[in-house]
Formats: structure tokens, C-alpha cells, sequence
């Protein structure tokens, strides 16, 4: 099998178990192992560490399957961690509460770059990795005998797998082409997901629980959804009770979607507002005009894709919650989130405390948010929680 040689005291991430080798911290190759092939990963003094797949483009160099040594990377494999994965959900989610969870979350699931979403009798994929790539027909093999699923297709991130060296694909992988809206629920709400078109596979299912949450902390408020993307959380505080619902949204294409799944769920147009508008400037906007709310709730895109842009990122999100806060009625609240990896969570409480401190404003943090429990944490794999939120309260 080719080899990877690691340098000198290169091996500390893996003996803690990250799934990770950079290129910097190659010696050498041994061998010449094609992309996604499998590889074994040995240290300076040539102990075994782990099996991973092999990405000759990417700056992670290797991506790890096993760190047991006995264990062989083959079909098997896969089957049998899929099974594990989806036995895992059965525990998580039932039909009761949804029919839409992710079954298979990368890294955390030990399946570094692979990506699967249910949307009822759908299945959306993502590929993410060349690992991920080479293994994809085996994947999708298992998954139609383990699913009872009538579609499952294919999507892609560009950034993602342009790093990787792929090309961007997406399409059918099995059944008939799926609708270009798909019918889902959560909890007491329904949605139309657009699993061809939208963000990530379709929909944001890791925010299944704040979205509750929204709901239980909205009744007789007034609400501000900013980022509204499909209208998630405005759907959630009007099924709270919420008196009225803004959504803000810049993407002019998204707000006709909010519409439908507004009617969906019988909420009359005289209960919620839709505006197309950069939200930044939007909120200025609304503090010259003395606007004020109870609830906020801010969910932006990932403002951080790399190091370098960090503090620009974290300029960002600091000025989107001082506009937030200033809008603020006493004892409003304010449920902001960062889906931004690189943004950890120690940061983003500073900059939202940063931001209370700027805008004059007395703020408890009530609770800390996450991800929904079918996008696990890795406890060894700090990527592996990207998405953080804190509930603030302004003092009356």
C-alpha cells in the first residue's frame, strides 16, 4: 500500500484522533497513489497512525478513514459505518417530530467529506472530498439498500471541491428527478425545500432546535427575521404566536419561497413583511427611524472562509449585532448565530458582548445555541462544531 511518511513530531493531531493531515506536515510519499486512493500514514520513526484516502490537490493532504490497523478500507467498511450512522439517527429523530434530518455529517461521523441529507423520500448527497469522490458509487449503493428512499441526488459545493481538485457535479444518482420543490415537515410547520437549487442540500436542518426555540420565545412579539433564506424562523415565531414577523432577506428570488411556505402553513400576508435589502443597511435604516422590536434573530451566511479574512469577519458580525441590540425594545431578545468554523465559540461571545458594550446596552446571555443533535460533535474534532448562537436579553 503507498505510504505517507510524516515528519518529525508531525503526528500529535493524529494521535489525539483528528482526521486531518496537512501538507506541510509530509516528509515524503511513498509510492504513487492516485487521487481518493487509499493510503497509510506513518510516522518519522515508522509506527503506524491510520488508513486515509489521499488528495494530492488539497492542503489536507490526507483525510482519515481508520485509525485501527487492522482494519481494511473497502466496501465492507463503508456499509458498515453508514449502518452505524443511521442506527445513530434512530435515536435522534423520529417521525413524530420530522421527516427531514442529515444521516451522514462528514468528520463527525467518521466519514470525512461525505455529506447526506433526508428529505422525506428524498436523499440530497454532497461529495466533498476525494475520498468521498472515489468511494461515491460504493456509498450510493448502500445507501439504496439502506434507505427506503424513492430519489437520491447529488449536489455540490464549488469552493469545496475546487480545493479538492474536483470538478463541480451534482444530478440523479438513483430514481426518478426529483421535483424542484419537496414537501417536508418540522414539528408543526411545514416547508418547501428546493433540493436542486438551494443553499447547501436544500434547507438548514442543523437549526431544527433554535427554530423551536424561536417559537417558544415568541408569543404577542414583534419580530425581526434578518437572513431569512426560505423563512424558517419567521414561520417558527408566527406558529409561537408572534403578532408580526419581518423577513429580510437580499436574495429577491427567495422571498417569492417565503410567500409559499407562508400560505403553506395558512399564515395570512397581513401577518408577515418580506423586504429585499442588504440587511446592514437595512437596520441603519430602521434605528434613524426609531424602529424598534422584541425579537431579533440574525443568521447570516459564513462570513469567515479562511484565516486571512478572520478580522474582517469579526468586524462583521460585531457590527450586525450593535445594530441589533440598538433595535432592541427592553427586554427584547436577541438569538444571534455564527455558522463561520473559523469563528470559535470564546470569539463569538466576545464579539456579541463587544457589540452590547458599543451599542449601550445592559445584556444577559441566557442560553448558548448549537447545532441539532443529527449534526454531531466530534468531541476530538473542533471543526466538527461550526455552528454557535447565543440567546441575549436586553435589561428592561
Amino acid at each position: 500500500m503507498n505510504k505517507i511518511i510524516l515528519a518529525d513530531g508531525r503526528e500529535r493531531s493524529l494521535l489525539r484522533m483528528h482526521p486531518w493531515v496537512f501538507s506541510g506536515a509530509v516528509k515524503r510519499i511513498e509510492g504513487n497513489p492516485k487521487s481518493g486512493e487509499t493510503v497509510e500514514v506513518i510516522s518519522s520513526r515508522g509506527m503506524f497512525l491510520a488508513r486515509g484516502s489521499f488528495s494530492p490537490s488539497s492542503q489536507i493532504r490526507v483525510r482519515v478513514w481508520s485509525f485501527d490497523q487492522n482494519e481494511i478500507i473497502d466496501e465492507a467498511f463503508f456499509k458498515k459505518r453508514i449502518e452505524k450512522t443511521i442506527s445513530a439517527r434512530e435515536n435522534i429523530e423520529t417521525d413524530k417530530l420530522t421527516n427531514s434530518y442529515r444521516i451522514i455529517s462528514a468528520e463527525a461521523d467518521g466519514l470525512p467529506g461525505i455529506i447526506v441529507d433526508r428529505y422525506g423520500n428524498f436523499l440530497v448527497c454532497q461529495f466533498l472530498s476525494a475520498g468521498a469522490e472515489y468511494w461515491k458509487d460504493a456509498i450510493v449503493g448502500i445507501l439504496k439498500e439502506q434507505q427506503n428512499v424513492t430519489v437520491i441526488d447529488e449536489r455540490y459545493d464549488v469552493e469545496v471541491r475546487k480545493k479538492e481538485g474536483l470538478q463541480p457535479t451534482k444530478g440523479l444518482l438513483h430514481g426518478e428527478e426529483p421535483p424542484n420543490l419537496v414537501e417536508i415537515y418540522e414539528y408543526d410547520i411545514k416547508f418547501l425545500v428546493d433540493v436542486k437549487n438551494g443553499h447547501k442540500t436544500g434547507f438548514y436542518l442543523d437549526q431544527r432546535i433554535n427554530r423551536n426555540l424561536v417559537k417558544v420565545h415568541s408569543s404577542n412579539a414583534e419580530v425581526l427575521n434578518c437572513f431569512a433564506y426560505t423563512g424558517g424562523f419567521g414561520l417558527a415565531a408566527l406558529k409561537g404566536g408572534a403578532k408580526n414577523v419581518i423577513n429580510v432577506e437580499d436574495v429577491s428570488g427567495l422571498l417569492n419561497l417565503i410567500d409559499m411556505n407562508m400560505e403553506l402553513n395558512q399564515f395570512e400576508k397581513d401577518m408577515y413583511t418580506n423586504i429585499n435589502a442588504d440587511v446592514f443597511k437595512l437596520l441603519r435604516q430602521f434605528i434613524q427611524e426609531k424602529r424598534s422590536f422584541d425579537l431579533i434573530i440574525l443568521d447570516p451566511p459564513k462570513f469567515a472562509d479562511s484565516q486571512r479574512n478572520l478580522m474582517k469577519a469579526s468586524r462583521g458580525y460585531k457590527d450586525i449585532n450593535l445594530l441589533a441590540f440598538k433595535l432592541l425594545r427592553p427586554g427584547g431578545l436577541l438569538f444571534t448565530f455564527s455558522c463561520s468554523g473559523l469563528i470559535k465559540p470564546d470569539l463569538f461571545q466576545k464579539i456579541v458582548s463587544d457589540a452590547a458594550i458599543d451599542a449601550k446596552r445592559d445584556v444577559q446571555i441566557l442560553q448558548w445555541l448549537s447545532q441539532s443533535a443529527d449534526h454531531p460533535v466530534k468531541s476530538h474534532i473542533p471543526e466538527s462544531l461550526y455552528l454557535k448562537g447565543l440567546l441575549c436579553r436586553t435589561a428592561e
